[in-house]
């Protein structure tokens, strides 16, 4: 059991929070907790997570991360929708990095709808600072 800290920034280790739903253990119940885990996914390098909670619709048919980009915080802005009774939702949060050229963030509205395949990403409105 792995008791280090998620890299989503929620408070909990990552074995109690991103780390099941990236070992396919259980499904997100909100738009937020599968963004939460999205971001984790970034974090510790996890592709097959992040391409399997994208929408086929704007799925990409692969996804290369770069190694010399550490992301090591998320904020959650806030959020419509995305609850366990909503069929659709958004997530706004900045996301932080490291990397070659120093540090930085990412701000998105991400965008979120569930089906029978539970919660899934289907796109989002990005800006870098």
């Amino acid at each position: 059991m792995t008791q280090t800290r998620c890299p989503c920034s929620s408070g909990l280790t990552y074995d109690e929070c991103c780390g099941p739903l990236h070992r396919q253990e259980r499904t997100a119940g909100t738009a937020e907790q599968l963004m939460r885990s999205r971001f984790s996914a970034f974090a510790v390098g996890d592709v097959e997570h992040l391409l399997r909670s994208w929408h086929p619709s704007t799925r990409p048919t692969t996804l290369d991360l770069d190694p010399d980009v550490r992301w090591y915080r998320l904020d959650v802005l806030a959020t419509s929708g995305g609850g366990v009774f909503d069929t659709a939702g958004t997530v706004e949060f900045e996301a932080f990095h490291r990397g070659p050229g120093g540090r930085g963030s990412m701000r998105e509205l991400s965008r979120f709808v569930r089906g029978d395949q539970g919660w899934q990403y289907v796109d989002g409105d990005a800006r870098q600072n």
